[in-house]
């Protein structure tokens, strides 16, 4: 055995190492499995784990608490006057207008009786398997960093993805598809780009597979470009082969350098995607009654550039139904975007002018989507064991913007977890009456609980999986973090 074969079977290269000797140390070394590490006869990490895999919804712009899930009183008897805080506030645009009452009347849903805005109404349907947290706090009302901080744990780019960080830990359940898989939103890409699901100092081939279902070719050079038609299979299958073996001999030469490892991986992956990935992406074979449950049962031939609530459902909701056929074929995280960072007109959740017109078919498509998919999975079995968490990079404020928009709010906003070991129908953590702060200032949920929390329920100890970096012992969850028990079940 030559020094690289012993390093990638002693836990996956140099970029390994530290969670290899890590779990030497605690007997829990196991082989290597479809990619990854199988670190435990059950799957976990450092204990049992509850959930297997995870679908993360992100809503990208700032989604307002106060007018999807977290209804106020106060707002709609102090709707029109004066706001005032009690203190010095500084907003991103200026937006301490008079209050706002939330922009839709709520009820209650459910056998927990949780009150739902109208807009969100579909998510009545599943409202008892979901746990709210709505003390969620940010650090800052950039979108830009916001976002990094809920999907990466920082605020600022170079940090691995916590989708790359579950792909890392547990490994890929299957052979022919990616551990880690990010559905964007068609209309573009959201703050920072492909930074939100990067594996940064983590092995390349932990990113995040960025599957466009809007484009022609889905996945982007899966198959051969048309103009390059000549190539025969058995030529292309020679030419993989050779340039496999000038590979692996430069390689060979550099054993402490895992980029070039981590491109032939994915070179070989994108082989076996070529069978798995078109049949996993056609949601044409589902049945007529799960296609009629995700709204996809009548399908518009084109989109016009203002997109209504009947469409949104449409664009939402087919990646929802494809996410849930990569997560039973073996896909351990998918990313769902909603929302771009392409300006006007505003298709994202950044609600300055007008909450109504821009939260609402957004929000009405989210919730039909979200609905069915967590119906869909509990159908299925597979909510048992799947995570599905609802997260955006802060909330809005309580007061108006302009009369009808409201602005950026860092200090408040909610979250919400569903299925795998999940506590269902609680709602954790009450904002105060405004839903400008949390109700108690000194005991907020800040995303390294959030993280902490799926990362337990994954069967793995936040504090024990990290990775040396620049002479930093990295983690996701940075030095914070808590597990939080009141949403375990």
């Amino acid at each position: 055995m030559n020094r690289r074969d012993f390093l990638w079977r002693s836990g996956g290269g140099l970029g390994g190492l530290a969670l290899a000797s890590m779990l030497g140390a605690d007997g829990l070394l196991a082989a290597e499995v479809a990619g990854g590490l199988k670190l435990r006869p059950d799957g976990g990490l450092h204990h049992a784990p509850k959930a297997k895999r995870v679908v993360q919804l992100f809503m990208a712009g700032g989604a307002s608490h106060v007018d999807l899930f977290d209804f106020k009183p106060d707002l709609v008897k102090h709707d029109g006057k004066p706001s005032s805080f009690g203190e010095k506030v500084e907003t991103f645009q200026d937006g301490l207008g008079p209050w706002l009452r939330p922009l839709w009347d709520f009820k209650p849903y459910g056998r927990s009786g949780k009150l739902l805005s109208e807009v969100v109404a579909p998510l009545g349907e599943v409202v008892d398997e979901i746990a709210f947290i709505h003390n969620m706090a940010g650090k800052t009302g950039v979108h830009s960093q916001g976002t990094l901080l809920q999907t990466t744990g920082f605020n600022r780019p170079g940090f691995p993805s916590m989708g790359s960080w579950v792909s890392y830990g547990l490994g890929r359940m299957s052979d022919d598809l990616p551990a880690f898989v990010v559905l964007p939103d068609p209309r573009g890409l959201a703050s920072n780009g492909s930074k939100n699901w990067d594996a940064a100092f983590l092995p390349s081939r932990h990113q995040g597979t960025v599957v466009d279902l809007s484009a022609p070719r889905p996945i982007a050079d899966l198959f051969p470009d048309e103009r390059v038609a000549f190539a025969s299979r058995a030529g292309d299958e020679a030419g993989v082969a050779l340039l496999n073996r000038l590979n692996r001999k430069y390689a060979d030469r550099r054993p402490d350098d895992d980029r070039l490892d981590g491109r032939i991986q994915s070179y070989e992956l994108a082989a076996r995607m070529q069978l798995a990935a078109p049949e996993a992406l056609d949601v044409s074979r589902e049945s007529p009654e799960v296609l009629k449950l995700y709204g996809l049962d009548h399908v518009p031939t084109s989109f016009p550039a203002e997109i209504n609530a009947l469409e949104e459902t449409i664009v939402f909701s087919r990646r929802c139904l494809v996410a849930r056929r990569l997560l039973e074929r073996g896909v351990r995280f998918v990313q769902i975007w909603s929302g771009n960072d392409n300006g006007f007109p505003r298709r994202n959740w950044d609600s300055h002018e007008d909450v109504h017109r821009d939260h609402g078919p957004l929000a009405l498509g989210m919730a039909r989507g979200t609905s069915a998919l967590i119906q869909d999975l509990k159908r299925t079995g597979l909510l048992e064991d799947t995570i599905v968490l609802w997260t955006t990079e802060f909330g809005r404020m309580p007061s108006s913007q302009g009369g009808k928009g409201r602005d950026h709010n860092p200090h408040c906003f909610t979250s919400w977890m569903a299925g795998g070991g999940v506590k269902p129908g609680v709602s954790y953590g009450p904002s105060d009456e405004t839903g400008f702060k949390p109700l108690d200032r000194g005991s907020s949920t800040e995303v390294y609980d959030l993280h902490a929390t799926i990362l337990h329920l994954l069967g793995i100890d936040h504090t024990r999986l990290t990775v040396r970096d620049n002479g930093v012992d990295r983690r996701l969850t940075d030095v914070h973090g808590h597990v939080i028990p009141d949403l375990l079940a």
